[in-house]
């Protein structure tokens, strides 16, 4: 699954630089997460960045965009260019 920042998002700017895929991005009134960009920090990390810095805990994942692990690692190979 994609992330998501739900309407608690403050707009504190810690959860951008810390996406490594760009995915997240400052919207109309919050941040937004990218689905198509989003790995949850697959192929990078252990856990998902923004997650861990987001000081209010609004960034849930997506119901909307279900994705295996598996999925999200191709993701991130195609992102990255890289493969496992």
């Amino acid at each position: 699954m994609a992330l998501m920042i739900t309407d608690e998002c403050i707009n504190c700017d810690v959860c951008e630089p810390e996406c490594p895929n760009g995915a997240i991005s400052q919207g109309d009134e919050i941040y937004v997460i990218d689905p198509d960009l989003c790995t949850e920090c697959v192929g990078h990390y252990e856990t998902s960045q923004c997650v861990e810095v987001c000081p209010v805990d609004c960034i849930p994942l997506n119901p909307d965009v279900v994705e295996s692990p598996e999925e999200l690692q191709a993701k991130y190979e195609r992102l990255s260019g890289e493969t496992a």
